[in-house]
């Protein structure tokens, strides 16, 4: 069955001396193992829309849970800022590695055209750890432990929020606070506004690194927690913030 669908690939492997079997991540089918005959040939027109973070519309013969075939695919967008830019890519890769996981949990369209927001807003310039975090945030609804972030997470309390904790599961009032670190105000209003924050409409992101870095803190440590997902392009991120 010869269909057109919209992805990008996230994972390209050599098969064979000329071929690649490539997984794209597509609008349609979710993830899909897509076989690309002879496009490590210097001569094939698949040779360069074949790599990873291509952007495209594939038209493929698809085969239902087994492996498609790729016959051509014309490119939506080349990322070309993203590409050159080593900051941008470690963003990037790491965006796919999560999307790729979080599919394999529970995938729908909007999981789809959340990643592709993310990447194209990180292409434009905007603030890669910002743009990661809230798709962070979004991506634990998929995952079915979204943190409680409409009231205390310990006893539902709506006033006197003090802090943001993974270990209590999301906002801590006064009353119910112990010994966890205390975030800013910023940081507790823009948690909310990372959730319901439409990414591809998004015009400008102006927050101190203060803020930024709390509220990263946080994610770091409820990932860790709750989701049981350890990537490394993660941690890439992490030596890379570093330097």
């Amino acid at each position: 069955m010869l269909k057109e669908v919209e992805g990008i690939i996230i994972v390209e492997r050599s098969y064979s001396e000329t071929s690649k079997l490539l997984t794209i991540l597509t609008r349609e089918y979710g993830l899909i193992n897509v076989m690309a005959k002879g496009a490590k040939k210097l001569s094939s027109s698949l040779r360069t829309s074949t790599l990873k973070l291509t952007y495209a519309k594939f038209n493929i013969q698809y085969k239902k849970d087994k492996i498609s075939t790729l016959i051509s695919a014309t490119i939506v967008n080349p990322l070309k800022e993203t590409k050159k830019d080593i900051t941008k890519i470690s963003y990037v890769s790491y965006i796919l590695e999560l999307s790729e996981q979080v599919s394999k949990e529970h995938y729908n369209d909007k999981l789809y055209d959340l990643m592709i927001a993310a990447i194209l807003k990180i292409e434009d310039g905007y603030d890669p750890l910002s743009i990661m975090n809230i798709l962070e945030l979004k991506y634990l609804d998929f995952l079915g432990v979204m943190p409680v972030i409409d009231g205390c997470a310990i006893c539902g309390s709506k006033t006197n929020i003090l802090t943001l904790s993974a270990s209590s599961g999301g906002f801590v009032c006064k009353n119910c606070y112990h010994n966890d670190r205390i975030v800013s105000e910023k940081a507790l209003k823009l948690i909310r506004a990372y959730y319901y924050v439409d990414i591809s409409s998004l015009e400008k992101i102006d927050i101190s690194d203060k803020v930024k870095n709390e509220i990263n803190a946080f994610l770091d440590d409820y990932y860790d927690r709750y989701t049981g997902l350890y990537l490394k392009s993660k941690e890439f991120i992490k030596t890379l913030k570093k330097l």
